[in-house]
């Protein structure tokens, strides 16, 4: 697949409409929600943003919304998005256009404004391709097992609108190595020295056997056999998978000097297919699926963040994925009465040598890592099957939920409920015992299931995805050392350690409830007229239960309290990184909400 032209015109036509619709309402949407733009009220249900076209002329889009009972989110209406203009009145069909009328009334910066129009263009076109392919496959969800639906799951991001912007592909690569098209995708190996790497490797592991059983002992010995035939000894070098995309554009010309230096060895291809999953930078084999899963630094900006991966989070991987199954280890109800399972990141490598100078740093800082995560396959029971959690809001292409035969077998409030206990229960017990905040969004929790009935799930991404405080954590001494932030890459949206509780509940709070469970929550209305607010009375009524079984925790982390702050996740993309990009929003758990 080489280009979309080659394309039936008119059908992609059709489909990069309605991809461009949904564009502009998670545009609208998330900056009405974040309050970087305001609309005036015109009618019932019905609003209308001011702004002045290229002449000077006025102009104003006009559109239906209405307020959501989980975080106070907003909707906008399903019909297409209105540009009034003097002598005209047609469908909206431009997001660039858009955000140039209005930016007058618009929180922006005025350099940071062309590139976000730029990642709304590009998203429209990547997903307009990835759903005609979809169409074309005549993809079914239903019945499909965890491997496919990572790539026939085509989504993305529910709330951000440059939820599939891969900035830095072009259409050829978008085709190869975007997740939605299933291609095989072979990374490529290099030996790079130890003293120019970061390599850390979990306790339940050897290096060197974990890499044998990997990539087979055939292929070990001929690596190391290329090792010493570039003049090196394959005891002064470690082992690194790198994405073929990341090796033609960043590499060859980023760390060519190392190259040259045999500090970096070119040992070939992986033996072995991989896809991508849905994260697009992490890889699994397609060949043998049991192997670990490849995540690595791909130099791309998606759903507005880069894809590198930083070296501190790297070294952090396999001594955090320790600490957490430590725990889980040690707490009967997570072993054995929830059974969680945690995806560990077993292995982190990552190259990081002293820059020429720090105007080039940003080009090899994090551009060249990976880190070797658990396959699901091991520990899914012969029974099983899995879904990735944002699967479940996920529909077939004549609008069917994936979902559908599972509700309507089981009955929506109990299949619900079920989902719920095994959902919810495992991220308070670390939260409200441990200490721990996990980011359990999108596809970082996974669910386990049989026949469609929820069992328990998968929880995985770990290096950068958990927070806490020293302090307020169960068994500080279990707790390790980690690496910190260096100075010149401090990333005010991306921590681990705090000292403010507050930062640590809302951490999930945000991660887990606004985005897995508040999707879930307006989904389940719209799709089953299960209204939201019994939605969430079940989901507290679940965090209740917990509480009173266990007792504890609710006095440090007070996930009930009457409102959170949310990360403003379109607002983050339009202004400077100079600080936290929060709003606080009404929490649908509070004791005393709404309804």
């Amino acid at each position: 697949m080489s280009t979309f032209w080659c394309y039936n015109a008119q059908k992609y036509a059709r489909i990069a409409g309605e991809v461009r619709r949904r564009v502009f309402r998670q545009l609208l949407e998330s900056l009405l929600y974040e309050g970087a733009l305001r609309a005036e009220e015109i009618g019932e249900g019905r609003y209308a943003i001011d702004g002045v076209d290229a002449a000077g002329a006025p102009v104003r889009y006009e559109f239906s919304a209405h307020l959501r009972y989980g975080f106070d989110r907003i909707s906008v209406g399903s019909e297409p998005i209105r540009r009034v203009a003097r002598d005209s009145d047609t469908e909206a069909d431009s997001t660039t256009r858009f955000l140039s009328e209005v930016r007058d009334g618009l929180s922006h910066d005025a350099v940071l404004l062309p590139d976000f129009a730029r990642e709304l263009e590009a998203t429209l076109v990547n997903d307009a391709l990835a759903q005609y392919v979809r169409t074309r496959r005549g993809d079914v969800l239903a019945g499909a097992d965890y491997d496919t639906l990572e790539a026939t799951v085509t989504d993305g991001h529910r709330y951000h609108p440059a939820y599939k912007s891969r900035m830095g592909f072009d259409l050829d690569d978008n085709a190869a190595f975007g997740p939605e098209f299933a291609e095989p995708v072979y990374p490529v190996w290099l030996a790079a020295r130890l003293s120019i790497t970061h390599a850390t490797v979990s306790d339940s592991v050897l290096e060197r056997d974990f890499l044998a059983e990997q990539l087979g002992t055939r292929t070990i010995e001929e690596f190391h056999e290329r090792i010493r035939a570039a003049g090196g000894e394959p005891s002064d070098y470690v082992l690194l998978p790198v994405h073929p995309w990341q090796w033609r554009e960043r590499i060859t010309h980023a760390f060519a000097p190392r190259l040259w230096a045999a500090e970096l060895i070119v040992l070939g291809e992986d033996p072995h297919a991989h896809r991508a999953q849905q994260s697009i930078r992490t890889l699994a084999c397609r060949d043998t699926p049991r192997r670990a899963y490849l995540k690595l630094s791909l130099s791309i900006v998606n759903t507005s963040t880069s894809r590198a991966l930083a070296p501190h989070t790297v070294r952090n991987a396999p001594p955090i994925s320790d600490w957490l199954h430590r725990i889980v280890a040690r707490d009967e109800y997570l072993r054995d009465e929830l059974r969680t399972v945690l995806l560990g990141e077993v292995m982190g490598v990552a190259v990081d040598p002293p820059p020429v100078a720090d105007l080039v740093r940003a080009d090899s800082y994090g551009a060249l890592a990976g880190i070797w995560r658990e396959s699901l396959h091991t520990y899914l029971d012969p029974d099983e099957r899995a879904v990735p959690f944002n699967g479940i809001t996920a529909r077939e292409r004549d609008g069917t939920p994936l979902i559908d035969g599972w509700v309507r077998e089981f009955g929506v409030r109990s299949w619900v409920s079920r989902l719920l206990e095994v959902s919810v229960l495992p991220v308070m017990r670390f939260l409200l015992r441990h200490g721990i905040a996990l980011e359990a969004h999108a596809q970082n929790m996974v669910l386990l299931h049989r026949s469609g009935w929820p069992q328990r799930v998968a929880l995985r991404d770990f290096h950068d995805g958990v927070r806490f405080s020293r302090a307020a954590l169960a068994e500080p001494a279990l707790c390790p050392e980690l690496a910190g932030t260096p100075e010149h890459h401090v990333n005010r949206n991306s921590f681990v350690q705090t000292d403010d509780l507050d930062l640590v509940s809302d951490f999930v709070l945000d991660a887990f409830f606004f985005i897995n469970l508040g999707e879930l929550g307006m989904f389940l209305e719209d799709a089953y007229a299960l209204p939201e607010p019994e939605f969430w009375t079940l989901v507290r009524g679940t965090i209740e239960y917990y509480i009173q079984r266990f007792g504890g925790g609710i006095d440090k982390f007070d996930v009930f309290k009457p409102t959170i702050e949310v990360e403003q996740l379109t607002t983050r993309r339009l202004l400077p990184d100079t600080e936290l990009r929060l709003h606080r929003v009404s929490n649908p758990l509070s004791r005393g909400g709404k309804g």
